[in-house]
């Protein structure tokens, strides 16, 4: 099912790429048929989802970019020192344009390559306004087909974007069930890294789903099956934020029950609810009515009868964190079985069902943004002025070694550039790899194809190959887009051996110039400033924190507010996990700095872990479980606690150590009686902030350590406190 969302959602380029096929057959317009082609490869790489007025909103604006960006580049060739300012005023301004949002940054790179696919497309000729009709004729096929897809399936990107979120989640289980194994107990410091890098991949999956369901959600008219998405999305954020909270320390509980079954039980209902999260990412993908597997059921029944003769066999023992621990899990399961209902649960408009927005509402806004990144301290302009560079290197030696193929060398570094230099060097590999196998190929070609036919036949193939591949394998994409332009040359009766070469070392050394521009020109490893990552991972835990003691004091509501503090802080978290995965891919260049980002990636999900364990109980504060006098008083030091985080200084340590201090002291007052009559919510919030502020000092000391490190590389790149 994963695989055929994969091919329906590449339909458009099929269709589009035959109905292109078939007008270059049937007028034998073989001259204008590879910059018709380039031109649905251009639309295919700017498709941004959305409801379907947006979508030709989002088609008005690129075909314009498209058009002015085409006839820019036609009107400037044969103009050596032109068409190399403006090539390289292009690539510093779309590159910097992308620092606005992920909509932005795709038409700005779009319009990029429409520039390259019109020189490469180039020919003297021809008249002056084919290519860019021809380019932009290919970009609107595309976008029609989009039309005609959207019209018939309008919900099918947030159905593959929902499958795809509970995948990860289910993902995300799997492994967090391995701290219930005990004879893994003592290996789990590294495990604590691994999961945390899958909370990444889950917070990103759920910000796909937030994206594509804002854009439905805007309209007066909710569609029953959008809104059906939507409690399917916030479903799984519940279930998240439970299964990511921490009630009991691994190791030592693990130890504990080595000899007992409720710690197997734990693990196995766990991977049960792997197995339904997979399960309803299917049934999401095929539009299909949820059933919930009875052995979720069945072990969770096994669950609650093992939790209850274990009570009684150890009454003496303090067993708030284990009951609260359990309750946690069934609740996931109980959440799981809801899901049934869902088709004939209507669902209320107000803020428990709203989405965060995420776009630009005024113009004055991007100005603001673009400013705020024009320095070195901004990866987005680092990387422009980059792009800028190759664009000036890449004119100069296709102009030197061949003033028509040669741009291949242009494309090349400017495709294979990334922001950081791990993201780079991967690409570049891959696409040198892609390459070398796509004219491996490409060099048979004239045997295989020897009519018009054959020769449309591998254009629309490869093509359509292409963006299949584009994602998943990105040498695989390489190698299909290297035989689509291949076969485009042939169709324009160029060349094709003379081509092979020439592709092949534009190709390396394309990727040279761009591993040079992120060796050399302002590398990674000199402004990597991890501290600051960390404060402001510390910070978004602050705001969750902080929004959660409020819902503690007022009551539950799952409102966007709530939603948009706790995605803040997982955003966070995951910026922190990306910054750690740069390092340790060239550990040699960071030295004892990857050893602090471990350490504080581990650090800040414990804390973000606790904050959810606070967060999953706010539901169940109701009734004689609520003691309004300490919920009070809680919600106090725990405002202290999350004014630590957020104002966190580490230039004055006296004044952090003065205020852990004063935490502590108050924790140790507000600690109810191990077998007193406060109800056990109230022990199991107290040891949750209790294990929260323990961690601060560590955090600190490691932030300190990290900011001190970042002041060496220079004082314009200090992380200030905020």
């Amino acid at each position: 099912m994963k695989s055929l969302a994969r091919y329906t959602r590449n339909l458009p380029v099929l269709l589009s790429s035959v109905l292109a096929a078939l007008w270059v057959w049937y007028s034998q317009a073989t001259q204008e048929a590879t910059a018709l082609f380039l031109g649905i490869i251009a639309g295919g790489l700017v498709d941004l989802d959305n409801r379907l007025t947006g979508r030709i909103r989002n088609i008005f604006f690129t075909l314009l970019h498209f058009s002015a960006a085409s006839l820019a580049v036609q009107l400037t060739m044969g103009h050596n020192l032109a068409f190399a300012l403006l090539l390289t005023a292009a690539a510093f301004g779309v590159t910097l344009a992308g620092a606005v949002d992920i909509r932005y940054r795709t038409i700005a790179f779009g319009t990029l390559l429409v520039m390259m696919y019109t020189v490469l497309s180039y020919q003297p000729g021809m008249a002056w306004y084919t290519n860019p009709l021809m380019i932009v004729c290919g970009a609107l096929l595309y976008s029609l087909c989009t039309l005609l897809l959207h019209i018939v399936l309008p919900h099918r990107p947030v159905q593959e974007a929902m499958a795809a979120a509970y995948r990860r989640l289910g993902d995300y289980m799997l492994e967090k069930a391995q701290f219930f194994d005990p004879d893994e107990a003592d290996y789990l410091h590294s495990k604590e890294v691994s999961l945390a890098l899958k909370n990444s991949h889950v917070v990103n999956a759920f910000n796909a789903c937030r994206s594509a369901l804002f854009y439905r959600l805007r309209s007066q008219h909710r569609h029953p099956r959008t809104v059906r998405m939507l409690q399917y999305y916030l479903a799984a954020q519940n279930m998240h934020e439970r299964i990511s909270s921490r009630h009991v320390e691994y190791r030592d509980f693990a130890h504990h029950l080595e000899h007992s079954d409720l710690i197997y039980r734990i693990q196995r209902l766990i991977v049960l609810q792997a197995h339904s999260c997979y399960a309803l990412a299917h049934t999401v993908l095929a539009d299909g009515d949820f059933v919930c597997d009875d052995t979720l059921k069945r072990a969770g029944s096994g669950l609650s009868r093992a939790l209850t003769r274990y009570l009684k066999h150890f009454p003496a023992e303090e067993h708030h964190a284990l009951q609260q621990l359990v309750a946690n899990i069934l609740a996931i399961s109980d959440q799981i079985q809801r899901m049934e209902h869902i088709r004939l649960t209507p669902m209320a408009d107000g803020e428990d069902s709203r989405i965060a927005g995420q776009d630009i509402e005024h113009w004055h806004e991007i100005g603001g943004i673009i400013r705020s990144h024009l320095n070195l301290e901004s990866a987005v302009f680092r990387h422009a002025v980059r792009m800028a560079a190759i664009s000036v290197a890449g004119c100069g030696l296709a102009t030197l070694f061949h003033p028509h193929l040669g741009y291949w060398i242009l494309l090349t570094a400017l495709i294979v550039c990334q922001p950081n230099y791990s993201a780079t060097t991967s690409r570049l590999k891959q696409r040198v790899i892609g390459t070398l196998a796509g004219v491996a190929v490409g060099s048979l070609l004239p045997y295989f194809t020897p009519s018009l036919f054959s020769q449309l036949c591998v254009v629309v193939a490869s093509g359509t190959l292409f963006f299949v591949f584009r994602t998943a394998r990105y040498s695989y994409s390489t190698f299909f887009i290297t035989l689509q332009v291949l076969a485009g040359f042939a169709l324009m009766g160029q060349d094709l051996h003379a081509a092979l070469y020439i592709r092949a070392i534009d190709t390396v050394l394309g990727a040279a110039i761009a591993w040079a521009a992120v060796s050399y020109l302002w590398p990674d490893w000199h402004y990597l400033t991890l501290g600051k990552t960390g404060v402001r991972a510390l910070q978004g835990n602050a705001g969750y924190l902080k929004q959660a003691l409020a819902q503690l004091e007022r009551g539950h509501a799952d409102d966007v507010t709530y939603r948009s503090a706790r995605r803040l802080a997982h955003e966070r978290a995951v910026a922190l996990g990306n910054s750690v995965s740069d390092m340790s891919i060239e550990p040699a260049r960071y030295g004892s700095k990857l050893q602090d980002g471990f350490q504080l990636l581990q650090l800040n999900y414990a804390v973000i872990s606790s904050i959810s364990a606070i967060g999953a109980l706010r539901s169940q504060l109701y009734g004689d479980a609520r003691d309004a006098a300490f919920i009070t008083a809680f919600c106090q030091v725990g405002q202290a606690v999350a004014d630590i985080m957020q104002h966190t200084d580490t230039r004055e340590p006296e004044r952090f150590q003065a205020a852990c201090a004063w935490i502590e002291q108050a924790l140790l007052a507000l600690k109810p009686e191990e077998h007193g009559p406060a109800p056990a919510a109230n022990h199991i919030l107290w040891a949750q902030l209790h294990r929260l502020s323990e961690r601060l000092p560590a955090y600190f000391d490691t932030l300190r350590h990290s900011l001190d490190q970042d002041d060496e590389n220079g004082p314009s790149r200090a992380a200030q406190p905020v």
